[in-house]
């Protein structure tokens, strides 16, 4: 260790500094949450509602499917309204309308301009300082209480089969009769109601709302506050500086070291394959299988925001609605996604082990791929029947669905997922743990130790909030996995695996390697762990929540700006050696994740994390763009790398068909830019405007989602689709002629014994 003294501890430094942040800021996520009112009653102690009907409301919620159908403070799906923002406009319309036939016997649109605006300043008036009183019962007048009857009978309606709104549910891509239950609508209706009170009640002793202000609403002056454009202009010039610094240490203090003789034949095929290792074919398989599965549900997804409850005429929305298909759509990612890496890290055990598996090792790999077939299935099977509302509301959260996006899982298959990663973490540290005890250097080793520890242990985040958590402290422990877990942990991990392997392969220095995987540790911790917070701006937290996350936010851009360079050191990689042709293909895809990294993670990363624009595009389809170029950019481009390397190994006697690579290869790249530059992001600038001249609630509204221009662009989006189809099919014919041998042809290298 004492070569790299000074990485470790500035990375070990970075980390009890950044996660005191988020340990320290988590606290005030608890202290400062939205109140939940133990009653809400009129003037005259009509109780209108009751905290336990608001969290029963939460619940109903959930068991539809919650972030999969529409939003919730910008959280969830794109194509039905966000529930908030559309409640409270709807309530303030409502509210507008009764005061102005009980005061002036006219329409509101039908008054003068300065008598709107006296009823608009008495709307501002009392719905900004509408909080609840020391014992916690928040008083609404009666007119208020009439519009929210009015709002609530409307929701009523629309998750019902009501006739009169049929066109309404088709356009937000909504099943017919919804939620059945007349009871748990009434009961949802107040959990939509609550998170419109607190994006429109103002903090004690605060000029903004609980939402800071979010969403953009003009008629009661929801409105970017000031510490939003300060931290939004300080995250910017933190970005520069930042790529400033990076660009300076770069050109002055990286060293260039010379580059070691390419070995003449490929290291990792003179090592006989242990058990363990010929195992891995199926979880190939799983990897490709889920891919292919959920590259077809995309397909299928995108298809319902244009027809909303068809198929090209076929009405298949009873069985599969939207909701449905678009939380398998996500979950299959995230299960083949992190299959992929898993599959990595047991094929890199026993190399590290020596070349041998330890005892039982080829049982637990065994035990662990039924597990996760198991856990897929049931967490799928959960996902239908809770949809279909078929499953009893008091098994909803644990076997059905979460409601919570990217973590939809029920509860139980949550934990089995868990203790899966878990018996990873320890099949793994049993290949590892005795090669760190041998001399040499073995610094590479424990950061590619550590990364595993973590990955196996802070999927465990999930399990801090429960069915009826406030909704501020679930998104706190949602952004752990999703952010934390997924775009911290993993990174570190896919960046020193790789650089494990490239050293393996005699094609870096060891020195090279560590030095590069510790450095690059230390920046995506310094900006990914308190960016978590970055992802909070609107969800009940206060405004240091906001300039943290802001701040560091801005530095998770600035390793991303010399990926470049790596994506040409990566591809420079396969001319270091005749017998490196045969790994071309996953190379490839380590290149494209550079590529990714640098456009989907960072450009249009950035794009959406300054506090000033996320206020005004949170929930629009430029988080989409974003979503999409990193999700499957970078994670699955990772992935679908890991699995191809992975292949070609445990199939030694396989070349890889370019016809067949180059199709799959570069269609699915072409797919994704004309997903993205030909649909998602136009849709999302569109959207973008129509927030910020009249108000996000009309961003996500029928009037305008169904606007002919937009209908075009989602039309336009499936010959994206459809090409990236056709490059997921070819990878994964690939992969199954692979493991099957069809049109196998004597390789450059064959395997042969350690002996040999």
């Amino acid at each position: 260790m004492a070569n790299y003294r000074r990485l470790w501890f500035l990375l070990i430094g970075i980390l009890a500094i950044t996660f005191a942040l988020l340990g320290y800021f988590g606290r005030e996520v608890y202290r400062q949450a939205p109140p939940i009112p133990e009653q809400v009653i009129t003037p005259t102690g009509e109780v209108l509602m009751k905290a336990s009907d608001i969290l029963d409301g939460q619940t109903a919620w959930q068991s539809i499917g919650g972030m999969q159908l529409g939003s919730i403070w910008g959280h969830g799906a794109y194509q039905a309204p966000d529930w908030s923002a559309d409640w409270l406009h709807r309530e303030l319309i409502a509210w507008l309308t009764l005061a102005a036939d009980a005061i002036y016997g006219l329409d509101y649109n039908a008054l003068n301009p300065e008598q709107q605006a006296l009823l608009t300043f008495r709307l501002k008036q009392e719905y900004r300082s509408n909080g609840p009183d020391a014992g916690n019962i928040l008083v609404v007048s009666e007119r208020r209480a009439q519009a929210m009857a009015l709002v609530a009978s409307y929701y009523d309606k629309l998750f019902s089969d009501h006739p009169e709104f049929q066109s309404s549910r088709e356009s937000f891509a909504m099943k017919e009769n919804t939620l059945p239950d007349a009871s748990k609508r009434e009961r949802m209706a107040n959990f939509f109601f609550w998170t419109a009170w607190a994006a429109a009640t103002e903090r004690p002793d605060s000029d903004a709302t609980y939402t800071n202000n979010w969403p953009h609403e003009p008629l009661i002056g929801n409105q970017p506050t000031g510490e939003n454009i300060l931290w939004s202009v300080v995250s910017v010039v933190l970005l520069i500086a930042g790529v400033g610094g990076l660009v300076w240490a770069w050109a002055f203090l990286r060293r260039e070291e010379a580059e070691p003789h390419a070995p003449p034949r490929d290291p990792l095929s003179l090592v006989t394959l242990t058990p363990s290792q010929k195992a891995l074919g199926k979880y190939v398989f799983l990897v490709v299988a889920l891919f292919t599965f959920q590259v077809f549900l995309g397909g299928f997804t995108a298809h319902y925001t244009v027809e909303g409850q068809q198929f090209y005429g076929l009405d298949v929305s009873q069985y599969f609605p939207y909701s449905l298909v678009r939380t398998w759509h996500i979950q299959s990612a995230l299960f083949w996604i992190a299959t992929g890496f898993l599959t990595a890290g047991l094929f890199l055990a026993p190399i590290i082990n020596g070349g041998k598996d330890p005892k039982f090792q080829k049982l637990g790999v065994d035990i662990l791929f039924w597990a996760l077939v198991v856990v897929v299935a049931g967490s799928f099977i959960g996902n239908y029947l809770a949809i279909a509302q078929i499953m009893p509301s008091e098994w909803n959260f644990w076997l059905g669905h979460q409601g919570y996006e990217f973590v939809d899982l029920g509860r139980l298959w949550q934990i089995g997922k868990f203790t899966g990663i878990v018996f990873w973490l320890c099949l793994m540290l049993r290949g590892i743990v005795p090669a760190l005890r041998q001399p040499g250097d073995r610094n590479l080793l424990a950061l590619l130790t550590a990364s595993v520890v973590a990955i196996g242990l802070f999927y465990g985040a999930g399990f801090f909030y429960g069915e009826r958590t406030h909704l501020s402290i679930m998104e706190y422990w949602r952004w752990w996995i999703v952010h934390l877990w997924v775009e911290g942990f993993f990174e570190v991990f896919a960046t020193t695996a790789l650089a494990f392997i490239f050293c393996s392969l005699g094609l870096v220095s060891r020195k090279m390697a560590t030095t590069a995987s510790l450095a690059s540790a230390s920046l995506f911790m310094l900006g990914g762990v308190p960016g978590t917070f970055h992802h909070l701006y609107f969800s009940g937290t206060t405004t240091p929540v906001m300039a943290v996350g802001a701040t560091f936010s801005a530095l998770e851009v600035v390793p991303l700006v010399v990926l470049g360079y790596e994506a040409f050191e990566n591809w420079r990689l396969k001319q270091r050696a005749p017998w490196m042709q045969q790994i071309k293909w996953p190379l490839l895809c380590f290149v494209a994740v550079s590529f990714w990294n640098m456009l989907g993670a960072g450009v249009f990363g950035f794009m959406i994390n300054p506090p000033i624009s996320l206020y005004y595009v949170q929930g629009l389809n430029t988080t989409a763009t974003h979503a999409h170029a990193a999700l499957f950019g970078v994670y699955g481009f990772l992935a679908l790398g890991f699995a191809l390397l992975v292949l070609r190994y445990i199939r030694p006697d396989m070349q890889f068909n370019e016809r067949l690579m180059k199709v799959g290869f570069w269609w699915l790249n072409a797919g994704l830019v004309l997903m993205l530059f030909t649909s998602l992001l136009p849709i999302g600038v569109l959207q973008f405007y129509a927030s910020v001249s009249q108000g996000f609630w009309y961003a996500r509204s029928e009037t305008f989602m169904q606007m002919p221009l937009l209908e075009t662009l989602r039309w336009v989006r499936t010959l994206g689709d459809v090409i990236f189809i056709v490059g997921a099919l070819a990878v994964g014919w690939q992969v199954v002629k692979g493991l099957l041998g069809i049109g196998e042809k004597p390789a450059l290298t064959t395997a042969v014994t350690a002996e040999d």
